[in-house]
């Protein structure tokens, strides 16, 4: 087997010789951060805050209800799907999947994409943004609610554009 000449990795943020202890843990009984008026619930696994800008990580748990956004795109971030249980409709800018269990999404940014649970039961997936980015101002705000003549400006500010 060869190896390619030259390191394929980025550079490095550690430069100690030791390593260090610094890694984080948020047992599966931390309870959510927003609970929306819908039932659905969202955790924050790993903040753009607590991975220095590298990615954000969230565990979206829909309730029964139906909810989710319509197609849209980001400018600025990739957006990935990871389904943990239930059903999720995920659109990939082109059709609608019923997504289950272990599927997954990957859209760039620009791609469009939505996703909505219409299924009638609980569902939860991961949700990552890649970088990372203040979505939990996005999340907080959907939840507070933004008044019709702040929604767009809002949007634009969370890198946000429907479509």
């Amino acid at each position: 087997m060869s190896y390619p000449a030259e390191r394929s990795y980025p550079p490095d943020r550690y430069h100690g010789d030791t390593g260090e202890v610094s890694a984080t843990f948020r047992p599966v009984s931390a309870p959510a951060e927003l609970t929306y008026k819908s039932g659905g619930q969202c955790h924050y696994l790993a903040t753009t805050e607590s991975t220095g800008g590298e990615f954000g990580l969230y565990r979206w748990d829909f309730s029964a209800a139906r909810s989710g956004p319509d197609t849209h795109f980001h400018k600025s971030i990739s957006e990935s799907f990871f389904i943990l249980h239930g059903t999720v409709k995920l659109f990939n800018g082109e059709k609608w999947t019923e997504a289950r269990q272990g599927d997954f999404l990957y859209v760039p940014a620009g791609g469009l994409h939505a996703f909505k649970n219409e299924s009638g039961q609980q569902a939860s997936m991961l949700l990552l943004f890649a970088p990372g980015a203040p979505r939990e101002a996005y999340f907080e705000g959907l939840l507070e609610g933004v008044a019709d003549d702040q929604r767009a400006q809002f949007m634009l500010k969370h890198d946000t554009y429907w479509v």
